[in-house]
């Protein structure tokens, strides 16, 4: 039983440090954490945004976990365990989804970046202006 109430603790550990990246803007884009949508994708702005945004509600949720595994480790019986996992899980993975689903949408909040015009190699150089115009 004491293997089954570390299980949320730790995960509610891995969870909490990726919120926390996350609300700091330190989560890295390329690493497969974070929220990871098609609109989160779309630029880093939009995955730093995001991600920020989640973050707070996966700080809350790692807490959670981490709150149901100690309760399971203090509980007396084996019922009491199972309860205390289940439920400090749960609560960690429905404000993780909480948590994605606000930064999704404040993903689909900022604008698309600007398409460059044909001609232009992105470089900023003030030329594409001309070619826009003619």
């Amino acid at each position: 039983m004491f293997l089954l109430a570390l299980l949320p603790i730790v995960l509610g550990v891995v969870v909490g440090w990726g919120g926390l990246l996350g609300f700091r803007e330190k989560l890295p884009r390329d690493r497969g954490a974070g929220v990871r949508t098609a609109a989160t994708l779309r630029s880093d702005d939009t995955f730093r945004i995001a991600n920020k945004v989640a973050g707070l509600p996966t700080i809350a949720a790692g807490a959670v976990g981490i709150l149901g595994g100690v309760a399971a480790l203090v509980m007396p019986g084996t019922a009491g365990v199972i309860i205390a996992t289940v439920v400090g899980l749960v609560g960690m993975f429905a404000l993780v989804l909480a948590g994605g689903l606000l930064g999704h949408r404040a993903a689909l909040a900022v604008p698309a970046p600007a398409p460059v015009p044909a001609g232009c190699s992105g470089c900023a150089c003030g030329g594409c202006s001309a070619l826009q115009q003619a």
